[in-house]
């Protein structure tokens, strides 16, 4: 116990870390909050201990060997529980206090989730939210590495514990003066001729929507991408391409939004952790969030 303690523990936190930032030193180092000769140490020390290569020198990285690459994959889970145990141990049992790390989608900013927080945040003064806002992949990868405790996740992540809450509707957001406007809904084929507004390719809205419209018969035509949806909402009122993206709730100027037929365009949304054991705090912030869902109340 005291040499898993003293010594392997920070040994393969580091080798996690070093994984995680594909190599650079300087910063898994920084997100560990150690030196560099201390983090090089610990590489070094755990490649003595197990008797195998873990690094090979490459500028001024090093690249993991395919024997680190698959020991650190296989011990991030555990090792984020046991961290994870740990603190709960430490901090006691008063739920409280303490500090949530929470990550949400950017299409979750407005309405329900930020409501949500707010009203957490009156009946639970005494614990801090540090709050996470980005794309669905990048949250889960912030999840994988400890720096989250808690996210809303859209989709839900394969290999990490989570809980559906609900479904998100895609729908076409398009100029109010588009020849499609005065339709109720409109079909994905009805658009095959459009330029269309997207996120970047690593986005799950991006990738959806170039899946959607090869089911539909075609390869979609994207014109601009841009990570911020309100400014591909203000693309699309001016006329520079159509988008598929989650309705608002709200009218925006120049713009109609209709739902999408042949078919289920929706996207599961779902709370997910970084472990199976939760602190105290991010207990509660995960029960709340699941007793009240993200359905609109009225």
């Amino acid at each position: 116990m005291d040499e898993w303690l003293t010594e392997l523990a920070p040994q393969l936190r580091a080798l996690v870390e070093l994984a995680a930032t594909d190599g650079h030193i300087t910063g898994s180092a920084a997100a560990l909050g150690v030196p560099q000769s201390s983090m090089s140490r610990r590489i070094h020390a755990l490649e003595a201990a197990l008797a195998v290569p873990l690094v090979v020198r490459d500028g001024r990285t090093v690249r993991l060997t395919p024997r680190a690459i698959d020991l650190a994959e296989q011990i991030r889970g555990p090792l984020r529980e046991v961290e994870a145990a740990l603190a709960q141990a430490a901090v006691g049992v008063d739920p409280e206090h303490g500090t949530v790390r929470f990550g949400f989608p950017l299409t979750l900013g407005v309405g329900v989730l930020p409501a949500l927080l707010a009203e957490f945040r009156h009946r639970h003064p005494g614990i801090r939210l540090e709050l996470r806002q980005a794309h669905g992949a990048a949250l889960v990868d912030d999840l994988r590495r400890g720096t989250l405790d808690l996210a809303v996740t859209i989709p839900p992540p394969t290999d990490l514990p989570y809980e559906f809450l609900t479904t998100q509707e895609v729908c076409v957001a398009m100029p109010d003066d588009h020849r499609l406007a005065g339709q109720g809904t409109v079909r994905l084929e009805e658009l095959v001729d459009e330029e269309f507004i997207a996120n970047p390719p690593s986005y799950h809205l991006r990738q959806i929507t170039e899946r959607w419209c090869r089911d539909a018969g075609f390869v979609p035509s994207v014109g601009i991408e841009v990570t911020e949806f309100a400014t591909i909402r203000d693309f699309v009122r001016r006329g520079l391409g159509v988008a598929l993206l989650p309705p608002v709730g709200r009218r925006f100027r120049g713009i109609v939004e209709k739902s999408l037929s042949g078919g289920d365009h929706t996207r599961a949304i779902a709370l997910t952790s970084a472990t199976t054991t939760l602190g105290p705090a991010t207990e509660l912030l995960s029960e709340f969030i699941r007793d009240r869902g993200l359905v609109p109340t009225a």
